[in-house]
């Protein structure tokens, strides 16, 4: 939500893209879906679409964020409201609410609008709450002070309590129907609500205000630092509030550089980011003093400069002394001295432990990296979470915990590893003849590169090393003179000792060079005791550092159904498809599109996504609004509800495109989809041909499934769901295809279905190689016999990897699509640990990688020689 927040700021920013920064461009498939889209919602004018909740009976609510105070009354202030009168179905179906049209008049501008239920308020910002001793969402000093510009001089993120975010509710009863609404503040300091609601018999929701509370103000968060920029989130498979800190102003080095390129250059003029300025009295000014006030440099974007505003309203959250911020022409203020905000100690995802206490445990997840966190999706698992960073040139970021996170006693003794993407596909980069691709119709392929392993206690004792570095050391160590006695000499002082050799006072550009050069000489697991922070404490720096794809721009979703596992759909939106991505440098040089991509990822096995799918491409910013009008364009929060649809908000506001301003949601129905199972085979196995998406339920239908060579194996029977009336089956002669045919003639599946078998395809093994396994629909009919478009997935049939030594082949003792069995005797032996160790540099082994990955981490290294001594 970076420019949406820069707007409410008094940024001059008209939209996500401005009309000045749009680019012509006509990239094919922009606009275009895959699947369809429908418009429930437009919200009033000035406002985005976040925050969005879907009840357990199907009821739903999101947030008014900012609006624009000229809209008439309610909707001119920051609320959270519910659609009364309205509840989804859960079958999967878009039938189940009427599309409203475009706000094409200032009355409809100025309001949130649905055709399906009205938008009641249940809590308004800046409300009071809690008895009367505060206010929803305005954060306080210790002293119970809010902090406002009308108590305190200086910059403040947003208005205090003008940006409610993520809403998620966590029931108190088995019903559903009462509970505790816990909502994001987008401000800094940061602030996270909880509010009871509960509901009449008459279906209607009510808040309890009276009993609310802001949780920043509760002696868990504070003692931490409490937040800043809370911005979307997660319900926990374990039902408790995950808010995740989106702090903007975490790059140390702007837009494409690396830490890298400033050491090579001897000096960070042009290079560098807001972070290196975090202690700086009055930081934001920054961008100011080096374009206009410094001869001595030439001015650049200091990206995340003006998300500095609001951290020196985090040191009078964390109970500093008041002092002057209002020097002459800004040129010079007091330093803060006492209490400073610790800048590692943001850009988190929190979880909110015990969500029903008088204070609920605030656990900071310090051991999943720091970033400019828009949203977590925390799969069934409880092991693996998948973090979208907002902003130009961010990252998209997996962290997989050794054992289920709920299963730790203590929250800081959770431990796993953090991961970043390399986009490894060619056809994401400029093709051969010199044109570009679109990102309208190519994937993304992604590799997973390990950063680092630690424990959630060891980071935070890592960062707990800068907790008393204040603004006076900022000047004391950077600058000669005093600046008791003259405080703007000492101030550009030190800003020019920090362009030319870095920030002191926090982790070195040194110690980032050097963590890298370890690592690519010993591997993640062979650096320096004293460096394993880096990649923890400088998340985007150290994967930039390592050559990690840190290109996307305004990663701002991701989310998936409820305890996801191996064969769901996560969904990844990026609400710009340009700058980084579609640039000359990097992995991904596609077309333009300032409209965004969703995309969608299935998890595999081991709940690891490689391939991210585009389904929905907004707009180009120069598409008319014939086009634009009525497609999806800057896509903000995704919200994967139980049936497989997606709720899309929108964060692009004022731009170009559109007859109209407004911000909307949408909701996505994906296509019918007709997946078939990848499988390994020692002798035989199944392949589970599986529908998902099924909105209507069917009919009937005629299905072919082929085995690409039928010398590497052949389809030898067919089984298929009893559910289903009629059935029938043909294999060819060669066994390389069968068809199916069935009717559901007692309508046993209905809609809302996300994944049914059909049938089961048994495969019998040939000679070693691999082969593909498609899926071609020759027909199918829904429930009123009209035809359903329906999309295929293929599957791949592998008889094992050829002998690693002698005649005989590896087999798979466990089914687990592992080859323990590296010698072919049929059990798993300590033979087979050497022969790993022998052979592992063996095109028989490297041209297998995913046989013999036994830590699963996506390639073949020595921990695999370890992982399979383990186990034997």
């Amino acid at each position: 939500m970076e420019t949406s927040v820069a707007a409410a700021l008094g940024a001059s920013v008209a939209g996500v893209a401005s009309a000045a920064e749009v680019e012509e461009s006509d990239t094919p498939g922009a606009p275009s879906v895959k699947g369809s889209l429908k418009r429930f919602s437009t919200t009033a004018f000035g406002a985005e679409v976040t925050g969005p909740f879907v009840f357990r009976d199907g009821g739903l609510l999101y947030s008014l964020q900012h609006p624009e105070e000229g809209n008439q009354p309610p909707f001119d202030r920051a609320a959270v409201g519910y659609f009364s009168g309205f509840q989804f179905d859960f079958d999967g179906n878009n039938d189940d609410f009427d599309e409203v049209g475009i706000p094409d008049t200032e009355e409809k501008q100025r309001r949130v609008r649905s055709e399906s239920g009205d938008y009641e308020i249940l809590v308004q910002g800046r409300e009071e709450i809690n008895g009367g001793e505060s206010r929803l969402g305005v954060t306080q000093t210790p002293d119970g002070t809010d902090i406002t510009q009308e108590n305190f001089a200086g910059t403040q993120y947003g208005g205090a309590a003008t940006n409610p975010d993520c809403n998620q509710f966590v029931p108190s009863n088995e019903e559903g129907t009462e509970g505790y609404l816990f909502t994001n503040w987008e401000n800094s300091p940061g602030c996270v609500s909880r509010v009871p609601i509960s509901q009449t018999e008459d279906g209607e929701w009510e808040a309890d205000p009276e009993n609310a509370i802001n949780l920043t103000e509760t002696e868990s968060l504070r003692s931490q630092g409490g937040t800043r920029i809370n911005c979307y989130g997660d319900l926990s498979p374990w039902e408790t509030m995950v808010s995740s800190e989106e702090n903007y102003a975490h790059p140390r080095v702007s837009l494409t550089n690396t830490v890298g390129d400033v050491v090579e250059a001897g000096t960070g003029e042009g290079l560098l980011g807001a972070c290196q300025f975090w202690n700086r009295p009055n930081p934001s000014e920054i961008q100011e003093a080096v374009d206009d006030r410094y001869d001595e440099v030439e001015g650049w974007y200091v990206q995340g400069y003006w998300a500095m505003t609001g951290v020196e309203f985090l040191a009078y959250y964390l109970g500093a002394e008041g002092v002057d911020q209002s020097g002459e022409d800004n040129l010079a203020t007091t330093p803060i001295g006492d209490v400073y905000p610790n800048p590692y100690r943001y850009g988190y995802h929190v979880d909110f432990r015990e969500p029903a206490a008088e204070e609920p445990e605030a656990v900071k997840y310090y051991v999943m990296g720091r970033a400019s966190w828009e949203a977590p999706d925390f799969l069934g698992d409880l092991r693996t979470v998948y973090g979208c960073s907002d902003g130009d040139s961010k990252g998209i970021y997996k962290f997989v915990a050794d054992e289920e996170i709920p299963s730790y006693d203590d929250p800081m003794d959770v431990a796993g590893t953090l991961y970043a993407p390399k986009i490894t596909n060619d056809a994401a980069s400029v093709a051969d003849s010199g044109s570009r691709n679109s990102p309208a119709t190519t994937p993304l392929e992604v590799e997973w590169i390990e950063l680092g392993h630690a424990t959630n206690g060891e980071v935070e004792s890592w960062v707990a090393e800068y907790d008393d570095v204040t603004q006076v050391d900022y000047l004391e160590t950077h600058a000669e003179t005093d600046w008791n006695e003259d405080p703007a000499a000492a101030i550009k002082e030190a800003d020019l000792e920090v362009i030319e050799n870095g920030n002191r006072n926090y982790i070195t550009n040194e110690e980032i060079v050097e963590w890298a050069e370890q690592y690519e000489q010993n591997g993640p697991g062979g650096v320096d005791e004293d460096l394993r922070k880096v990649p923890f404490l400088e998340t985007r720096a150290a994967a930039k550092e390592i050559g990690a794809s840190i290109e996307f721009n305004k990663a701002e979703g991701v989310d998936s159904v409820d305890d996801a596992g191996p064969g769901d759909f996560v969904y990844f939106g990026i609400s710009e498809f340009n700058d980084d991505l579609a640039n000359d440098t990097g992995d991904i040089r596609m077309d333009r599109v300032d409209g965004g991509v969703v995309y969608r990822a299935e998890l595999g096995r081991n709940y690891d996504v490689s391939t991210l799918e585009p389904v929905i491409t907004g707009p180009d910013f120069t598409d008319g609004p014939e086009d634009a009008d009525d497609a999806l364009r800057n896509i903000d929060n995704v919200y994967v509800m139980r049936d497989g649809r997606v709720l899309c908000c929108e964060d692009g506001f004022g731009g170009p495109a559109r007859s109209y301003p407004n911000d909307g949601l949408y909701v996505y129905q994906p296509n019918v989809m007709l997946d078939v199972d990848s499988v390994a085979l020692d002798s035989s196995g199944a392949a589970d041909l599986t529908v998902s998406s099924l909105p209507d339920g069917f009919s009937g239908a005629q299905v072919s499934v082929s085995v690409s060579d039928p010398a590497v194996a052949t389809i030898t029977d067919v089984g298929f769901n009893e559910a289903l009336g009629l059935t029938e089956s043909e294999i060819s002669d060669d066994g390389s295809t069968a068809v199916l045919k069935f009717a559901d003639v007692d309508r046993n599946v209905q809609g809302g279905t996300l994944d049914l078998p059909i049938a089961s395809l048994t495969l019998t093994r040939g000679s070693t190689g691999t082969a593909d396994l498609t899926v071609d629909v020759r027909a199918m009919d829904d429930e009123d016999g009209d035809p359903i478009d329906a999309e295929t997935r293929m599957g791949v049939v592998v008889t094992g990897p050829p002998p690693v030594t002698g005649d005989e082949g590896p087999t798979d003792p466990d089914g687990d699509g592992l080859y323990e069995d590296l010698n072919g005797n049929g059990r798993l032996d300590y033979d087979d640990v050497k022969l790993l160790f022998e052979s592992i540099d063996s095109s028989s082994v490297t041209m297998n990688k995913a046989a013999y990955d036994f830590n699963e981490n996506g390639k073949l290294d020595f921990d695999d020689v370890v992982s399979l001594y383990e186990e034997a």
